[in-house]
């Protein structure tokens, strides 16, 4: 049996990319092969295919064709990746027309949720922005936050769209609360944070950013600096795959507001 593996080559910056995903596979294909009563008669093997595009980032055009190669040379019982949203998407549309399943730890997006038709064969082994949802109503019933939530995220249109997909499952989800009113607003290039700041103050209390690190900083300091931390506004910041934890983004991921500059005392009163 041979499984098809459809993930970034090299790019580190995915949760799914192969230097990470690659050794549980092999340990799990020699698991397997260990034990003659799971497939008996059969030996588990994989091919890979690359699902970069030869700028390092997730394709929505090579993991498709890189999918029916594979498909077409070794003919795969399944499927393993791709999980950035755009590479899944058609894919898995492939893999269902084909009557073969497909894991990912990705393809997290409010989409995937229809199992009956195009992702009828898909299983998502990872957080899903659906279930982000059903813990924003679950926190809004807890709390009895009825009446208004605003969702800030960054959205740039020219990569995955990692934010606006988070965003998405809570918008679609808040809803289910009658009554409650959910709005958005987009972070702009070059950091329009003052035309934030007064979204915030006119639509908000409860308040779900989603962004990178850094732009939450910003935020942050802004809104300390307009009197929005003292507890009067709920903030949440939304980081599904824990890029806030990476030292690589934050210097210290046990304070994510330490940044060795000058703004740091303020920093840590906004984000207390």
């Amino acid at each position: 049996l041979t499984l098809a593996v459809v993930l970034p080559r090299h790019n580190l910056t995915y949760p799914w990319a192969w230097p990470r995903v690659g050794p549980a596979v092999r340990l799990a294909a020699a698991a397997v092969n260990s034990r003659r009563d799971l497939l008996p008669g059969f030996t588990l093997g994989w091919v890979f295919g690359d699902s970069e595009d030869r700028h390092g980032v997730c394709s929505e055009m090579a993991a498709p064709l890189v999918a029916v190669d594979l498909r077409l040379a070794h003919h795969p019982a399944a499927f393993l990746g791709p999980g950035c949203v755009y590479s899944a998407a058609p894919v898995a549309r492939f893999t269902s027309h084909w009557q073969l399943p497909l894991v990912t730890a990705g393809a997290e997006a409010h989409g995937f949720d229809d199992k009956s038709e195009e992702f009828g064969l898909t299983t998502r082994a990872g957080p899903s922005h659906r279930k982000l949802g059903e813990l924003g109503v679950q926190l809004h019933r807890r709390f009895n936050w009825t009446r208004r939530a605003l969702l800030v995220y960054w959205d740039e249109r020219v990569d995955d769209r990692p934010y606006y997909f988070a965003a998405e499952g809570l918008y679609v989800q808040l809803p289910a609360l009658r009554n409650l009113t959910v709005m958005d607003v987009v972070f702009r290039d070059g950091g329009n944070f003052s035309f934030i700041i007064q979204e915030i103050k006119a639509k908000g209390r409860i308040v779900y950013v989603c962004c990178a690190p850094d732009t939450l900083r910003e935020l942050m300091l802004q809104a300390e600096s307009e009197g929005l931390t003292g507890g009067d506004f709920a903030f949440f910041y939304i980081d599904t795959f824990g890029a806030s934890l990476q030292g690589q983004r934050f210097p210290e991921p046990r304070r994510p507001w330490h940044r060795g500059d000058a703004h740091d005392a303020r920093a840590r009163r906004a984000f207390q």
